[in-house]
């Protein structure tokens, strides 16, 4: 198919304007799936190769010719930064056809909603919790807004294959289509997709159609990568050593450093002068610490401030500004950021990335690398691995830079197999099934348990769950005032309930914690959590300021700047390490291999790592004695795997073991003290995995572990079953066990 020639006009006219000179092999195929067939269909192309466009061209061009009597387009993001961004392109490419362009979420212009709703056409972008909220608060409108929806783009869709939020989507997308009698055909794009027939079947669960996969050769990847690693103080690790071959050496920093300062940002402030970069952070509290720091060796040497700061809970104006300054091609200023930059907001031509640390992902590194590399150029990532000097007297697990060896395995990974983690398809999701419980008869009103279950239940997020745990959940929700049965016998929200689902902060399935808006003055700086005392310090926006009143009621904290450098605190971050990331961290350490990105310090480290991994005999076996009866354990899992041996270990082998005080550095390895010799550890851990036991007996007793967002309104056998069945990784730890009946 002659893809071009089967654009519509103002495509074509598009295309010429904008001087390109032929399409891309991923919108000639894109055309072809798109253009020829009826299926749903997953895009996947490296970042900046022009998935909108190859997806949108052929979408628009099917409107033009037979022009839907609603919205024709629904376009759902994970961030509002990514719908602004998304909306400018699509503006200029829809404005002379007369196509609206229209954004639904927080920010967003409400005479532009209102406009749509009297009268609904082209392209209406959103995130999943304004569609949430849309479902609710405009029921009514939905079957005039959507009624001829033809297509649902779902842009960055790997961010959603993980987690409640991504099944939350999809929910919504199946009640919307319901509702309206609409059947719309699904388009997907990302830049990293694991398993993508796998992701194919998430893509179109509940839509009748099956998934095509376009197959086109994206050129060759071309990467710049270098991995360094730090002490946070002399001596480095390759202090007094020789290397045959070695890598280049690192430039020197010139000039006095701060005081206390750390060699690892020192290279990261030399390396960004006149350069435009992105500093990727795994934590808010991460990028806080380093943005100061940098700021202070600008002050220090007498340079201007050229680090800027962005992450989530920092106020839109700070964001924006940081966004708007990347935009910039002249711009030689740098930002430090969290995942709020991961994702595919343009924020113009950047010559490098810099990973403070390893991320937990394959593909975090792949999209935080694939913000770099525009428009011809090679992408271009430095890892910064720090680590303290251990003590003397530290036992051996924590002799081993983990970071280090992760970041190998992460880039091993995707060089060699192509992995990139698959999406989470066996969980048991009892807090979305509550809030999709509450939303359904929110946008509804009073409905039989019979109704309800055949509109929520049929979704196939639930498909796991069964008719007796949902009446389960409704007989709890009666007894807590959630939902209420009328005089008619029907279900509705109850007194409590209605405040929960009242609250704008329902719409996210999300864990958020109680947060504290920080103002100085008129300004509003972002947001905290736990709020310290007036007349002590906070650090926000990359600086530090000193809290002059609280006000719990408003959840208001005013604040003055001041100098200083203070850690800072936004709650808690988990990372959810995959089990194939620990097998190649194994393997970093066994195997003699140099990579050719590693710089000297990190082959330093590495190598008296791997010195130390051979003569603890950590190659041979999993289980190493620290001396007398002190055990350590690596059984190289990932969180949930790992998880799951933990608790294994504690409530199913303790007493047979004589095991006491079991500590974890997860999913690394764990230590602890038993009474039975090694040959007598791996028989009865072998012996105990192979009995056929409940998932169940891995929780505590009277246990609830809430783990997701509206799981303190679950009842707590669904709770626990849900954490045992859902998130712990039994078959994963069971597989690794096994492998272990080779030192019985």
């Amino acid at each position: 198919m002659n893809v071009f020639a089967r654009y519509a006009p103002f495509i074509q006219d598009y295309i010429y304007r904008s001087g390109w000179q032929s399409l891309r092999a991923v919108q000639n195929a894109a055309g072809d799936a798109i253009f020829g067939t009826d299926e749903n269909v997953l895009l996947t192309a490296s970042t900046a190769s022009g998935k909108t466009e190859a997806a949108f061209f052929p979408i628009l061009t099917l409107l033009d010719e037979e022009p839907p009597q609603s919205v024709g387009v629904l376009y759902i993001a994970p961030l509002k930064a990514l719908i602004n961004d998304q909306f400018g392109r699509l503006n200029e490419l829809c404005e002379e056809e007369g196509i609206p362009v229209t954004r639904w979420h927080g920010d967003a212009n409400q005479s532009a909603k209102r406009k749509l709703l009297k009268k609904p056409r082209g392209i209406l972008q959103i995130t999943p919790e304004s569609l949430e909220s849309l479902l609710i608060n405009k029921h009514m409108e939905i079957p005039s807004l959507f009624g001829d929806l033809r297509f649902i783009v779902i842009d960055e869709i790997h961010s959603l294959l993980r987690a409640d939020r991504g099944l939350q989507t999809f929910c919504l997308i199946e009640r919307l289509c319901k509702l309206a009698g609409c059947d719309p055909r699904r388009i997907g794009l990302s830049a990293t997709i694991g398993n993508p027939e796998l992701a194919g079947k998430f893509l179109a669960a509940g839509s009748r159609r099956g998934t095509l996969i376009p197959k086109f050769d994206g050129g060759k990847e071309v990467w710049r990568l270098s991995m360094e690693h730090f002490y946070n103080a002399a001596p480095q690790a390759d202090e007094g050593k020789l290397l045959p071959a070695d890598p280049p050496p690192m430039e020197e920093v010139s000039g006095p450093a701060p005081p206390a300062a750390d060699p690892g940002v020192g290279y990261i402030f030399e390396h960004t002068r006149g350069k435009k970069c992105l500093i990727f952070t795994n934590s808010r509290e991460e990028c806080e610490a380093v943005c100061q720091q940098l700021r202070h060796y600008c002050e220090v040497k007498h340079e201007p401030e050229r680090f800027l700061i962005h992450h989530g809970n920092l106020s839109a104006s700070y964001r924006e500004s940081a966004e708007e300054e990347m935009k910039d091609e002249d711009s030689l200023q740098s930002v430090c950021a969290t995942a709020t930059l991961e994702l595919g907001i343009d924020i113009g031509r950047l010559e490098r990335a810099f990973q403070i640390d390893a991320p937990f992902t394959v593909s975090g590194f792949l999209q935080r690398m694939g913000r770099t590399g525009r428009r011809g150029d090679p992408s271009e990532m430095w890892f910064v691995m720090r680590e303290e000097h251990q003590e003397a007297r530290a036992m051996l697990p924590d002799s081993i830079p983990w970071y280090l060896v992760q970041g190998i395995a992460l880039v091993q990974l995707y060089i060699e197999e192509r992995f990139v983690e698959p999406p989470r398809m066996d969980r048991l999701p009892y807090s979305l099934l509550y809030h999709q419980t509450m939303s359904t008869l929110a946008s509804h009103g009073e409905m039989t348990a019979g109704e309800l279950a055949s509109r929520v239940l049929t979704l196939s997020a639930f498909q796991r769950v069964t008719r007796e745990d949902y009446q389960t959940l409704l007989r709890h929700l009666l007894d807590i005032d959630h939902i209420s049965r009328t005089e008619n016998g029907g279900l509705i929200l109850g007194l409590r309930g209605e405040q929960v689902v009242n609250s704008y902060k329902f719409y996210a399935v999300f864990q958020e914690n109680v947060e504290y808006t920080v103002r100085s003055g008129s300004e509003q700086l972002g947001t905290v959590v736990k709020p310290p005392p007036v007349g002590d310090k906070i650090a926000i926006a990359g600086r530090v300021w000193v809290v002059e009143d609280v006000d719990h009621q408003r959840h208001e904290l005013s604040c003055t700047l001041v100098k200083g450098s203070i850690p800072a605190y936004f709650g808690d971050v988990a990372g959810d390490i995959h089990t194939r990331i620990l097998e190649r961290m194994y393997r970093v350490l066994s195997e003699e291999r140099r990579y050719p990105y590693l710089m000297r310090h990190a082959l330093c480290r590495l190598a008296d790592a791997r010195s130390l991994f051979r003569e603890s005999r950590m190659a041979d076996r999993p289980l190493i004695s620290l001396g007398g009866k002190m055990w350590a354990l690596f059984p190289w899992l990932g969180s949930y795997a790992f998880l799951a041996l933990e608790r294994f270990l504690k409530l199913r082998c303790a007493s047979r073991l004589g095991l006491k005080g079991l500590q974890s550095s997860r999913p690394y390895y764990m230590q602890f003290t038993m009474q039975v010799s090694e040959s007598d550890f791996y028989a009865i851990v072998c012996e105990e995995a192979e009995k056929d036991f409940d998932p169940l007996t891995l929780v505590y007793e009277n246990e609830v572990p809430v783990f997701e967002k509206y799981d303190e309104y679950v009842p707590a056998a669904l709770v626990r079953k849900g954490f045992a069945c859902g998130v712990l990784d039994t078959e994963g730890m069971k597989m690794r066990i096994r492998a272990w009946s080779k030192f019985v």
